[in-house]
Protein backbone atom coordinates (compact mmCIF):
# COMPACT_ATOMS: atom_id res chain seq x y z
CA UNK A 1 0.00 0.00 0.00
CA UNK A 2 1.42 3.32 -0.78
CA UNK A 3 0.56 6.89 -0.08
CA UNK A 4 -0.96 7.52 -3.17
CA UNK A 5 -3.58 4.86 -3.02
CA UNK A 6 -4.72 6.76 -0.26
CA UNK A 7 -6.24 9.36 -2.48
CA UNK A 8 -3.11 11.88 -2.15
CA UNK A 9 -2.09 14.09 -4.10
CA UNK A 10 1.16 13.96 -6.35
CA UNK A 11 2.67 16.89 -4.12
CA UNK A 12 1.75 15.66 -0.98
CA UNK A 13 3.14 12.16 -2.12
CA UNK A 14 6.41 13.67 -3.17
CA UNK A 15 6.85 15.47 0.17
CA UNK A 16 6.78 12.03 2.08
CA UNK A 17 9.48 10.38 -0.11
CA UNK A 18 11.23 13.18 0.20
CA UNK A 19 11.25 12.62 4.00
CA UNK A 20 12.18 8.93 3.15
CA UNK A 21 8.52 7.43 3.59
CA UNK A 22 7.09 4.72 1.18
CA UNK A 23 4.77 2.76 3.03
CA UNK A 24 1.84 4.23 5.44
CA UNK A 25 2.04 3.54 9.19
CA UNK A 26 -1.35 1.84 9.83
CA UNK A 27 -2.63 5.00 11.84
CA UNK A 28 -2.03 6.72 8.20
CA UNK A 29 -3.64 3.83 6.56
CA UNK A 30 -6.79 3.98 8.82
CA UNK A 31 -7.01 7.96 8.99
CA UNK A 32 -6.22 9.97 5.80
CA UNK A 33 -8.98 7.99 3.93
CA UNK A 34 -11.51 8.97 6.70
CA UNK A 35 -9.89 12.73 6.89
CA UNK A 36 -9.98 13.24 2.87
CA UNK A 37 -13.37 12.25 3.13
CA UNK A 38 -14.49 15.04 5.26
CA UNK A 39 -15.90 13.21 8.18
CA UNK A 40 -14.95 13.75 11.59
CA UNK A 41 -12.43 11.51 13.37
CA UNK A 42 -12.00 10.81 16.31
CA UNK A 43 -8.23 8.35 16.64
CA UNK A 44 -6.31 6.40 19.56
CA UNK A 45 -2.87 5.79 18.48
CA UNK A 46 0.39 5.61 20.52
CA UNK A 47 3.02 8.30 19.98
CA UNK A 48 5.92 7.02 17.35
CA UNK A 49 3.07 5.62 14.92
CA UNK A 50 2.82 8.25 12.35
CA UNK A 51 0.04 10.03 13.72
CA UNK A 52 0.90 13.50 12.69
CA UNK A 53 1.45 12.97 9.28
CA UNK A 54 -2.01 10.80 9.48
CA UNK A 55 -3.85 14.38 10.13
CA UNK A 56 -1.64 16.94 8.24
CA UNK A 57 -1.08 15.18 4.89
CA UNK A 58 -5.16 14.57 4.16
CA UNK A 59 -5.33 18.23 5.84
CA UNK A 60 -3.38 19.80 3.73
CA UNK A 61 -4.57 17.97 0.49
CA UNK A 62 -8.79 19.40 1.87
CA UNK A 63 -7.39 23.19 2.05
CA UNK A 64 -5.44 22.76 -1.54
CA UNK A 65 -8.65 21.68 -3.25
CA UNK A 66 -10.59 25.25 -1.98
CA UNK A 67 -8.33 28.25 -2.76
CA UNK A 68 -8.22 30.46 0.05
CA UNK A 69 -10.05 33.70 -0.13
CA UNK A 70 -8.96 35.78 3.33
CA UNK A 71 -6.35 35.57 6.02
CA UNK A 72 -7.22 32.46 8.07
CA UNK A 73 -6.53 30.76 9.39
CA UNK A 74 -8.35 27.45 7.77
CA UNK A 75 -6.94 25.04 9.94
CA UNK A 76 -6.31 25.17 13.70
CA UNK A 77 -4.17 23.02 15.29
CA UNK A 78 -4.31 22.96 19.06
CA UNK A 79 -1.24 20.97 21.31
CA UNK A 80 -0.56 20.82 24.84
CA UNK A 81 2.99 21.78 25.00
CA UNK A 82 5.19 24.13 23.25
CA UNK A 83 7.82 21.19 21.60
CA UNK A 84 4.73 19.62 20.36
CA UNK A 85 3.71 22.60 18.66
CA UNK A 86 6.86 23.39 17.27
CA UNK A 87 7.45 19.80 16.04
CA UNK A 88 3.60 19.13 14.21
CA UNK A 89 4.50 22.78 12.49
CA UNK A 90 7.85 21.24 11.01
CA UNK A 91 6.14 18.64 9.83
CA UNK A 92 3.27 20.67 8.75
CA UNK A 93 5.78 22.75 6.62
CA UNK A 94 7.76 19.87 5.53
CA UNK A 95 4.80 18.29 3.85
CA UNK A 96 3.89 21.16 2.30
CA UNK A 97 6.46 22.03 0.68
CA UNK A 98 5.33 21.58 -3.16
CA UNK A 99 1.64 22.93 -2.30
CA UNK A 100 0.72 26.72 -1.31
CA UNK A 101 0.28 26.93 2.31
CA UNK A 102 1.60 29.04 4.16
CA UNK A 103 2.36 27.98 8.60
CA UNK A 104 2.63 29.59 11.61
CA UNK A 105 2.88 28.12 15.37
CA UNK A 106 2.58 30.10 18.11
CA UNK A 107 2.83 29.27 22.31
CA UNK A 108 3.71 31.06 25.41
CA UNK A 109 7.38 31.33 26.62
CA UNK A 110 8.28 33.67 23.93
CA UNK A 111 7.53 37.22 23.15
CA UNK A 112 4.10 37.68 21.36
CA UNK A 113 4.52 40.53 18.95
CA UNK A 114 6.33 38.29 16.46
CA UNK A 115 3.55 36.08 16.24
CA UNK A 116 0.92 38.63 16.22
CA UNK A 117 2.86 40.17 13.10
CA UNK A 118 3.41 36.46 11.50
CA UNK A 119 -0.65 36.08 12.14
CA UNK A 120 -1.30 39.49 10.26
CA UNK A 121 0.13 38.26 7.03
CA UNK A 122 -2.03 35.86 6.60
CA UNK A 123 -1.94 32.08 7.54
CA UNK A 124 -3.42 28.73 6.42
CA UNK A 125 -2.46 26.62 9.00
CA UNK A 126 -1.87 27.68 12.70
CA UNK A 127 -0.58 25.32 14.83
CA UNK A 128 -1.16 26.60 18.76
CA UNK A 129 -1.18 26.10 22.78
CA UNK A 130 -4.25 27.04 24.02
CA UNK A 131 -2.79 29.67 26.49
CA UNK A 132 -1.25 31.61 24.03
CA UNK A 133 -3.78 31.15 21.80
CA UNK A 134 -6.55 32.95 23.98
CA UNK A 135 -4.11 35.85 24.54
CA UNK A 136 -3.46 36.41 20.78
CA UNK A 137 -7.34 36.01 20.56
CA UNK A 138 -7.78 38.86 23.15
CA UNK A 139 -5.72 41.01 21.52
CA UNK A 140 -7.60 40.83 18.05
CA UNK A 141 -4.37 39.13 17.03
CA UNK A 142 -6.90 35.99 15.23
CA UNK A 143 -10.04 35.59 14.45
CA UNK A 144 -11.60 32.10 14.13
CA UNK A 145 -14.37 32.45 11.18
CA UNK A 146 -12.58 31.00 8.30
CA UNK A 147 -11.51 27.93 10.35
CA UNK A 148 -12.37 24.91 8.29
CA UNK A 149 -11.10 22.32 10.26
CA UNK A 150 -9.59 21.47 13.81
CA UNK A 151 -7.71 19.42 14.82
CA UNK A 152 -6.94 18.32 18.75
CA UNK A 153 -3.57 16.83 19.15
CA UNK A 154 -2.98 14.57 22.10
CA UNK A 155 -6.41 15.45 23.58
CA UNK A 156 -5.71 13.11 26.64
CA UNK A 157 -2.28 14.98 28.02
CA UNK A 158 -4.84 18.57 27.00
CA UNK A 159 -7.31 17.74 29.48
CA UNK A 160 -5.03 16.15 32.32
CA UNK A 161 -2.67 19.87 32.41
CA UNK A 162 -6.01 21.82 32.90
CA UNK A 163 -6.73 23.02 29.41
CA UNK A 164 -10.25 21.80 29.12
CA UNK A 165 -11.62 25.65 30.34
CA UNK A 166 -9.38 27.18 27.33
CA UNK A 167 -10.74 24.47 25.05
CA UNK A 168 -14.11 24.83 25.89
CA UNK A 169 -13.54 28.88 24.92
CA UNK A 170 -12.29 28.48 21.29
CA UNK A 171 -14.59 26.29 20.77
CA UNK A 172 -17.58 28.99 21.44
CA UNK A 173 -15.50 31.36 18.80
CA UNK A 174 -15.30 28.22 16.18
CA UNK A 175 -17.70 27.96 13.37
CA UNK A 176 -20.70 25.57 13.75
CA UNK A 177 -19.71 24.25 10.38
CA UNK A 178 -16.29 22.75 10.26
CA UNK A 179 -14.29 19.70 10.45
CA UNK A 180 -12.88 17.84 13.48
CA UNK A 181 -10.40 15.91 14.03
CA UNK A 182 -9.54 14.57 17.41
CA UNK A 183 -6.02 12.21 18.70
CA UNK A 184 -5.17 10.90 21.61
CA UNK A 185 -3.15 8.65 23.00
CA UNK A 186 -6.04 6.69 25.07
CA UNK A 187 -9.99 6.78 24.92
CA UNK A 188 -10.66 7.19 28.13
CA UNK A 189 -13.78 8.22 29.85
CA UNK A 190 -12.62 12.04 29.60
CA UNK A 191 -11.74 12.03 25.97
CA UNK A 192 -14.87 10.24 25.01
CA UNK A 193 -17.14 12.82 27.17
CA UNK A 194 -15.57 15.79 25.08
CA UNK A 195 -15.67 13.65 22.09
CA UNK A 196 -19.09 13.72 22.42
CA UNK A 197 -19.54 17.56 22.74
CA UNK A 198 -17.27 17.82 20.16
CA UNK A 199 -17.75 15.03 16.84
CA UNK A 200 -20.16 14.64 14.59
CA UNK A 201 -20.72 10.57 13.87
CA UNK A 202 -17.18 9.99 13.87
CA UNK A 203 -15.32 7.99 11.80
CA UNK A 204 -13.33 5.58 15.16
CA UNK A 205 -9.60 4.76 14.26
CA UNK A 206 -7.88 2.72 17.09
CA UNK A 207 -4.94 1.02 16.18
CA UNK A 208 -3.08 0.21 19.45
CA UNK A 209 -4.55 -1.81 22.71
CA UNK A 210 -5.18 1.07 24.79
CA UNK A 211 -2.57 1.76 27.36
CA UNK A 212 -0.31 -0.93 26.52
CA UNK A 213 3.80 0.06 24.95
CA UNK A 214 5.39 -0.86 21.90
CA UNK A 215 5.97 -4.28 21.37
CA UNK A 216 9.24 -3.62 20.29
CA UNK A 217 10.81 -1.81 23.67
CA UNK A 218 12.95 -4.01 25.64
CA UNK A 219 11.62 -2.89 29.15
CA UNK A 220 13.37 -3.69 32.64
CA UNK A 221 13.70 -2.40 36.27
CA UNK A 222 16.97 -2.23 38.40
CA UNK A 223 16.02 -2.41 42.20
CA UNK A 224 18.36 0.39 43.73
CA UNK A 225 18.32 2.38 47.05
CA UNK A 226 17.21 5.95 46.01
CA UNK A 227 20.38 7.57 47.60
CA UNK A 228 22.32 5.31 44.75
CA UNK A 229 20.29 5.77 41.76
CA UNK A 230 22.71 9.01 40.30
CA UNK A 231 25.80 6.55 40.64
CA UNK A 232 24.28 3.47 39.29
CA UNK A 233 23.07 5.86 35.86
CA UNK A 234 26.13 7.14 35.17
CA UNK A 235 27.70 3.42 35.58
CA UNK A 236 25.07 2.46 32.74
CA UNK A 237 25.89 5.14 30.62
CA UNK A 238 29.61 4.50 31.05
CA UNK A 239 29.51 1.02 30.58
CA UNK A 240 27.17 0.89 28.03
CA UNK A 241 28.57 3.66 25.92
CA UNK A 242 25.18 5.36 25.10
CA UNK A 243 25.57 8.26 23.55
CA UNK A 244 22.05 9.38 23.51
CA UNK A 245 19.40 8.81 27.03
CA UNK A 246 16.38 10.36 28.04
CA UNK A 247 15.97 10.65 31.58
CA UNK A 248 12.67 10.87 33.44
CA UNK A 249 12.00 12.82 37.46
CA UNK A 250 8.72 13.46 38.33
CA UNK A 251 10.00 17.44 39.47
CA UNK A 252 11.62 20.32 37.76
CA UNK A 253 13.75 20.40 40.93
CA UNK A 254 15.29 16.74 40.85
CA UNK A 255 15.68 17.57 36.76
CA UNK A 256 18.08 20.07 37.53
CA UNK A 257 19.58 18.44 40.76
CA UNK A 258 20.23 15.30 38.84
CA UNK A 259 21.87 17.23 35.50
CA UNK A 260 24.01 18.90 37.85
CA UNK A 261 25.30 15.56 39.06
CA UNK A 262 25.97 14.01 36.29
CA UNK A 263 28.00 16.98 34.58
CA UNK A 264 29.90 16.55 38.28
CA UNK A 265 30.64 12.96 37.60
CA UNK A 266 31.90 14.08 34.02
CA UNK A 267 28.57 13.07 32.02
CA UNK A 268 27.30 15.52 29.86
CA UNK A 269 23.79 16.55 30.53
CA UNK A 270 21.14 19.00 30.04
CA UNK A 271 17.29 19.47 31.21
CA UNK A 272 14.40 20.61 29.81
CA UNK A 273 11.18 21.55 31.83
CA UNK A 274 8.82 24.35 32.72
CA UNK A 275 11.29 26.46 34.56
CA UNK A 276 13.42 26.85 31.71
CA UNK A 277 13.12 29.80 29.02
CA UNK A 278 11.62 27.96 25.57
CA UNK A 279 15.46 29.56 24.14
CA UNK A 280 17.21 27.03 26.65
CA UNK A 281 14.66 24.16 25.91
CA UNK A 282 15.45 24.46 22.46
CA UNK A 283 19.06 24.86 22.75
CA UNK A 284 19.11 22.16 24.71
CA UNK A 285 17.26 19.66 22.37
CA UNK A 286 18.79 20.85 19.77
CA UNK A 287 22.46 20.13 21.43
CA UNK A 288 20.85 16.97 22.63
CA UNK A 289 20.03 15.70 18.77
CA UNK A 290 23.66 16.90 17.89
CA UNK A 291 25.31 14.32 20.01
CA UNK A 292 26.83 17.01 22.31
CA UNK A 293 25.26 16.67 25.24
CA UNK A 294 24.65 12.78 25.89
CA UNK A 295 21.63 12.58 29.03
CA UNK A 296 18.42 14.54 28.46
CA UNK A 297 17.04 15.13 31.70
CA UNK A 298 13.00 15.76 31.52
CA UNK A 299 10.09 16.17 33.24
CA UNK A 300 6.73 14.56 31.79
CA UNK A 301 5.11 17.75 30.54
CA UNK A 302 8.07 19.51 28.91
CA UNK A 303 9.21 16.01 27.40
CA UNK A 304 5.86 15.42 25.89
CA UNK A 305 5.69 15.96 21.79
CA UNK A 306 9.35 15.48 21.64
CA UNK A 307 10.15 13.56 18.38
CA UNK A 308 13.95 11.97 18.47
CA UNK A 309 14.68 9.55 15.54
CA UNK A 310 16.20 6.58 17.00
CA UNK A 311 16.39 7.22 20.39
CA UNK A 312 18.18 4.11 21.74
CA UNK A 313 17.32 4.67 25.71
CA UNK A 314 15.08 6.07 28.02
CA UNK A 315 15.28 5.61 31.74
CA UNK A 316 13.28 6.72 34.21
CA UNK A 317 15.03 8.01 37.27
CA UNK A 318 11.95 7.98 39.14
CA UNK A 319 8.52 5.83 38.61
CA UNK A 320 5.68 8.51 37.34
CA UNK A 321 2.53 8.84 39.84
CA UNK A 322 0.00 8.27 37.29
CA UNK A 323 0.53 4.26 35.32
CA UNK A 324 -0.26 5.86 32.19
CA UNK A 325 2.78 8.19 32.02
CA UNK A 326 4.74 5.38 32.05
CA UNK A 327 3.77 4.25 28.75
CA UNK A 328 4.02 7.46 27.32
CA UNK A 329 7.26 8.19 28.43
CA UNK A 330 8.71 4.87 27.09
CA UNK A 331 7.17 5.55 24.03
CA UNK A 332 10.27 8.52 23.33
CA UNK A 333 12.12 5.23 22.06
CA UNK A 334 10.59 2.54 19.57
CA UNK A 335 9.37 5.17 17.52
CA UNK A 336 8.51 3.98 13.93
CA UNK A 337 9.11 0.31 14.17
CA UNK A 338 12.65 0.86 15.76
CA UNK A 339 13.55 -0.68 18.23
CA UNK A 340 14.13 0.65 21.53
CA UNK A 341 15.04 -0.14 25.57
CA UNK A 342 13.48 1.67 28.29
CA UNK A 343 14.70 0.80 31.90
CA UNK A 344 13.73 2.00 35.40
CA UNK A 345 15.57 2.69 38.55
CA UNK A 346 13.30 1.29 40.97
CA UNK A 347 14.08 2.45 45.01
CA UNK A 348 11.60 0.34 48.12
CA UNK A 349 9.17 3.65 48.27
CA UNK A 350 7.98 3.04 44.71
CA UNK A 351 7.15 -0.20 45.17
CA UNK A 352 3.11 0.55 45.05
CA UNK A 353 3.79 2.57 41.63
CA UNK A 354 5.49 -0.38 39.74
CA UNK A 355 2.78 -2.66 40.73
CA UNK A 356 0.20 -0.39 39.46
CA UNK A 357 2.62 0.04 36.22
CA UNK A 358 2.52 -3.25 36.24
CA UNK A 359 -1.38 -3.94 36.45
CA UNK A 360 -1.97 -1.38 33.29
CA UNK A 361 0.79 -2.87 31.40
CA UNK A 362 -0.23 -6.35 32.00
CA UNK A 363 2.85 -8.08 32.97
CA UNK A 364 5.43 -8.25 35.12
CA UNK A 365 8.87 -6.11 34.33
CA UNK A 366 12.39 -8.04 34.55
CA UNK A 367 13.82 -7.24 37.36
CA UNK A 368 17.73 -7.01 37.12
CA UNK A 369 20.71 -6.20 39.61
CA UNK A 370 24.23 -4.64 39.35
CA UNK A 371 26.97 -5.37 41.14
CA UNK A 372 27.63 -3.44 44.21
CA UNK A 373 24.20 -1.41 43.84
CA UNK A 374 21.89 -4.36 45.27
CA UNK A 375 19.45 -2.45 47.48
CA UNK A 376 18.54 -2.35 51.54
CA UNK A 377 15.24 -3.48 50.62
CA UNK A 378 13.81 -5.44 47.43
CA UNK A 379 11.03 -4.89 45.29
CA UNK A 380 7.79 -7.69 45.40
CA UNK A 381 8.37 -9.66 42.20
CA UNK A 382 4.44 -9.60 41.45
CA UNK A 383 2.07 -6.62 41.58
CA UNK A 384 -0.21 -7.28 44.19
CA UNK A 385 -3.68 -8.73 43.20
CA UNK A 386 -6.55 -5.88 43.41
CA UNK A 387 -8.55 -6.10 47.16
CA UNK A 388 -12.05 -7.27 46.81
CA UNK A 389 -13.81 -4.54 49.06
CA UNK A 390 -16.72 -6.55 50.20
CA UNK A 391 -13.95 -8.78 51.87
CA UNK A 392 -12.21 -5.60 53.51
CA UNK A 393 -12.45 -5.59 57.24
CA UNK A 394 -15.22 -3.05 58.51
CA UNK A 395 -16.80 -2.80 55.35
CA UNK A 396 -20.02 -3.97 54.31
CA UNK A 397 -20.87 -5.55 50.96
CA UNK A 398 -22.80 -2.94 50.23
CA UNK A 399 -19.42 -1.44 48.79
CA UNK A 400 -19.43 1.14 51.19
CA UNK A 401 -16.41 3.38 51.86
CA UNK A 402 -14.34 5.24 49.42
CA UNK A 403 -14.77 2.41 46.63
CA UNK A 404 -11.33 1.85 45.63
CA UNK A 405 -9.36 -0.81 46.49
CA UNK A 406 -5.64 0.65 48.22
CA UNK A 407 -2.84 0.39 45.92
CA UNK A 408 -5.41 0.81 42.94
CA UNK A 409 -3.88 3.31 40.68
CA UNK A 410 -6.43 6.82 39.89
CA UNK A 411 -8.31 6.67 36.23
CA UNK A 412 -6.14 8.53 33.49
CA UNK A 413 -6.32 12.21 33.66
CA UNK A 414 -8.00 12.15 37.26
CA UNK A 415 -5.89 14.64 40.07
CA UNK A 416 -5.10 13.99 43.86
CA UNK A 417 -8.14 14.20 45.53
CA UNK A 418 -10.24 12.63 43.89
CA UNK A 419 -11.23 15.53 41.14
CA UNK A 420 -11.20 14.38 37.38
CA UNK A 421 -9.18 16.32 34.58
CA UNK A 422 -11.58 18.59 32.85
CA UNK A 423 -13.94 20.16 35.99
CA UNK A 424 -12.42 22.85 36.50
CA UNK A 425 -9.19 24.51 37.41
CA UNK A 426 -7.35 24.64 40.71
CA UNK A 427 -4.23 27.41 41.24
CA UNK A 428 -2.00 24.43 41.18
CA UNK A 429 -3.52 23.21 38.18
CA UNK A 430 -3.32 26.92 36.83
CA UNK A 431 0.67 27.07 37.16
CA UNK A 432 1.35 23.42 36.14
CA UNK A 433 -0.31 24.73 32.72
CA UNK A 434 1.53 27.74 32.55
CA UNK A 435 4.63 26.39 33.25
CA UNK A 436 4.72 23.69 31.20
Amino acid sequence: MSFSSLGLSEQLVRATTDQGYDTPSPIQLQAIPAVLSGKDVMAAAQTGTGKTAGFTLPLLQRLAENPRTGKGPRALILTPTRELAAQVHDSVNLYSRYVPTKAAVVFGGVKINPQMMKLRKGVDVLVATPGRLMDLYQQNAVRFNEVEILVLDEADRMLDMGFIRDIRKILALLPAKRQNLLFSATFSSEIRTLAEGLLNNPVQVEVAARNTAAENIKQSVYPVDQSQKTALLSKLVRDNSWDQVLVFTRTKHGANRLTQKLEKDGITAAAIHGNKSQGARTRALADFKAGEVRVLVATDIAARGLDIKQLPQVVNFELPNVPEDYVHRIGRTGRAGESGHALSLVSADEGKMLAGIERLIKKQLPRKSMEGFEPTNNLPLKPKAKADPSKARGRSSNGSGNGRPAGKPRSFGAKPGGRSAGRGQSSGQQGRRQSA
